[in-house]
């Protein structure tokens, strides 16, 4: 995605600080699910509900599936929370945290009737802080900081005609 924007000071450094906060999210839930070697995704995907529950418990009741769809979380997390810190890579930083932040919400959606045998803080009706997240993280993407002030600055050096 091509930047032409221009940002006021504060837009950027507000900018900046949003996106450097849900990379820290990011990253320390990666880095926790890490150094916790019992951790698995299974408890979370079997209390799924919503309209893609059969895919996520069939992902937990394959031994294979699940040990990639830990990976794939844990990494992810971490990656991702390492690319929005850094501003390195950042467009793809904010799609697969879309993406990531998607599957969480389809896990686990805020509709009237659905209950949830793990606790939830608070009580949502369709606006969850996960889909606040999502949208924080779309709005990062549509507005782009990593050139301005992160090492995207340093990979994609743009030349002025």
């Amino acid at each position: 995605m091509k930047n032409n924007l221009q940002y006021s000071k504060w837009q950027l450094i507000w900018l900046v600080v949003l996106r450097v906060a849900i990379g820290w999210h990011f990253l320390y839930e990666g880095m926790v699910k890490v150094v916790n070697p019992n951790w698995s995704s299974v408890g979370y995907l079997l209390d799924s509900s919503g309209f893609f529950k059969e895919m996520y418990y069939s992902i937990a009741s394959n031994p294979e599936l699940l040990r990639l769809a830990d990976f794939l979380n844990v990494w992810g997390l971490i990656a991702i929370g390492l690319g929005l810190i850094l501003g390195l890579f950042t467009g793809i930083a904010s799609w697969s945290g879309i993406v990531l932040l998607c599957f969480y919400y389809l896990s686990h959606p805020s509709f009237i009737g659905v209950s949830y045998s793990m606790p939830m803080e608070g009580s949502y009706l369709v606006v969850n802080k996960v889909m606040i997240e999502m949208l924080a993280v779309i709005v990062l993407l549509l507005f782009p900081t990593g050139r301005q002030i992160g090492l995207d600055r340093f990979i994609f050096i743009q030349k002025n005609n």
